[in-house]
């Protein structure tokens, strides 16, 4: 086992991060930029290198003040968490050059599975069910463009096989507007990509966003965690998580979390990941696999027991999954409401110093932030100051449990979304569970009307 490992991030996934290094008897050490100087999780850590000023690009992105933060406190492996460099294939070549365990999927990994094409071909390989589309990148001609089009029906979507967190992506509904649109993406694309590669799928008009988490070992073990439905979501930014998802019948579940438990052996995946789709009329179809943690993460964890940042940290030390597919229990319900420092209706950010906190408590309540009365939240990273995730025997006893978090909650000094939450909890169609993507946008669309 590691005796030391680097975390290469911020905020509560870094503070998550160490509390497992803790529990396993592994000394943390966090990077910080300038502007998170005072964060909770510096001022806990074993040790603490700054490694730049505020700005990302100087700091939390800057690989080689990483590495060199790794090599003078003698760690041995780095932890990325999300965001940032986590699924940057280069970070995670150099991270292994240099001598250290990257606690992830390997280099060739997080490539065929972060170009949107080569992932997409790798599922179709593996037998799991994607979008029609196109058989891969978009090709020059407009002629054939616009026959691929017809042939997958009205209306499309051109995404950048580069993209990701609900960039680079133009929805079609005519031929007039095709051959634009897809050079407009493919501009954008090559800009924030470095990628102008794009292609086509059918668009499709009211799923789910419906995820399959798995683990994959280092000796071709694999097993998937249930799912989560992430469908209550803005401008494709998740908003509540829950597990499992309401009204999916358990065996569509197991089917296609076995595929995708297959498809990790197939392709020869390590570490945590998250296999993505979307859920329409009975239908899964593959949108993109996440290779690392998940904001999301806990309500997973409520559900079956298994910390699963500590089997990151276990599976890059080259140990077995300590359990079956078959050992693996569903326990229960679990939902998470993420909180950020933002007008809860405008969405516009709020950073600040934080006058007053006091999280919620009780049965079944878990609260992963970093954040603490006297805090200032930086304005230069996500809005995210933490979560709230609560578990209930049943999903009507979770959302009562989530109800009585969101009215305990005390955040003073800034803006956060906590009202929203508040509303959505006592939202009838919400309630009643299985809403689809699009369901939140016509939602406050609606609250703005009356």
């Amino acid at each position: 086992m590691f005796k030391k490992i680097l975390i290469a991030n911020r905020g509560e996934i870094a503070l998550r991060v160490q509390r497992a290094c803790r529990e396993l008897g592994i000394k943390a050490v966090v990077v910080y930029s300038e502007a998170d100087r005072e964060a909770k999780y510096v001022k806990l850590a074993d040790e603490a290198v700054c490694i730049g000023p505020a700005p990302s690009a100087q700091s939390y992105l800057n690989m080689p003040a990483i590495i060199s933060a790794a090599e003078v406190t003698d760690a041995e492996a780095i932890h990325p968490g999300y965001g940032f460099l986590s699924e940057n294939a280069d970070f995670a070549e150099r991270v292994e050059k240099s001598g250290f365990v990257f606690i992830g999927p390997t280099p060739e990994s997080i490539r065929l599975m972060g170009d949107k094409v080569s992932a997409k071909q790798a599922m179709i390989r593996a037998g799991v069910p994607t979008v029609p589309g196109s058989d891969g990148a978009l090709p020059d001609d407009p002629a054939e463009i616009k026959r691929i089009a017809r042939s997958i029906g009205y209306p499309v979507i051109i995404k950048a096989a580069g993209g990701g967190g609900g960039r680079g992506m133009r929805v079609v509904h005519t031929e007039a507007a095709l051959l634009h649109a897809v050079q407009t993406t493919k501009s954008e694309a090559a800009v924030a990509f470095n990628n102008p590669e794009v292609y086509m799928e059918k668009f499709l008009q009211n799923p789910r966003h419906i995820e399959i988490q798995v683990l994959a070992d280092q000796h071709r073990n694999a097993v998937y965690l249930f799912e989560r439905d992430c469908s209550m979501q803005r401008r494709h930014q998740k908003v509540i998580e829950e597990a499992p998802a309401p009204g999916i019948p358990r065996r569509l579940i197991a089917r296609i979390g076995e595929r995708c438990a297959a498809a990790c052996k197939k392709i020869g995946y390590r570490g945590a990941g998250t296999f993505e789709f979307l859920y329409e009329n009975g239908e899964f179809y593959f949108i993109e696999m996440n290779t690392r943690v998940q904001v999301e993460h806990p309500v997973t964890e409520m559900i079956t027991g298994i910390d699963i940042v500590r089997q990151q940290i276990l599976i890059a030390a080259g140990e077995k999954l300590p359990f079956t597919q078959r050992q693996i229990e569903l326990r229960g319900h679990a939902i998470e409401c993420r909180i950020n420092a933002e007008d809860p209706y405008k969405f516009t950010p709020s950073p600040g110093r934080i006058t007053a906190w006091h999280a919620p408590g009780g049965p079944g309540v878990r609260v992963d932030s970093h954040i603490y009365t006297g805090y200032s939240v930086p304005p230069n990273y996500d809005s995210m100051i933490g979560k709230i995730i609560v578990h209930g025997d049943t999903r009507e006893q979770a959302l009562a449990r989530m109800r009585g978090a969101l009215a305990e909650v005390v955040v003073e000094g800034i803006k956060t979304n906590v009202p929203l939450h508040r509303e959505l909890m006592v939202d009838a169609n919400f309630e009643a569970g299985g809403t689809n993507i699009h369901y939140l946008e016509s939602w406050l669309a609606q609250r703005e009307r009356a």
